[in-house]
């Protein structure tokens, strides 16, 4: 996944544990980060004591529905398990709060997406 930047150039999207964020920390209200910013252990211990409790919630659930994303074997041995446990974890955060109702649609369509691509062996490629 990329993030437009100037000039219609691209970089990856921002890291967190090595699992793509997809722009999840610019959601977090009131935490904006450059889209090129990594995270690593000493970058997120610089967020200690800075995050509500609902802003840390947000972006564990958001990596946790990423990191499941980006699960390469669940994926390939069984796309129909991947994609009802990315429409889950989408479903409980909407029936949490951690996500509105655009949001909740967007991983809904990422995941739908990601399916239709696991389905037609778009990993053995």
């Amino acid at each position: 996944m990329k993030h437009r930047q100037q000039a219609g150039s691209y970089s990856d999207a921002p890291q967190f544990g090595g699992h793509l964020l997809s722009g999840a920390l610019n959601l977090i209200p009131g935490v904006l980060l450059h889209s090129e910013t990594a995270l690593d252990s000493t970058t997120m211990n610089s967020f200690k004591n800075r995050l509500t409790q609902a802003q840390e919630q947000r972006l564990l659930a958001l990596d946790a529905w990423h990191q499941t994303l980006q699960n390469c074997s669940l994926r390939m041995e069984c796309p129909d398990a991947y994609h009802e446990d990315l429409l889950r974890q989408a479903d409980e955060m909407d029936r949490l709060g951690i996500v509105n109702w655009e949001e909740w649609r967007d991983l809904r369509i990422e995941a739908d997406q990601a399916y239709l691509r696991a389905v037609a062996g778009g990993d053995y490629h």
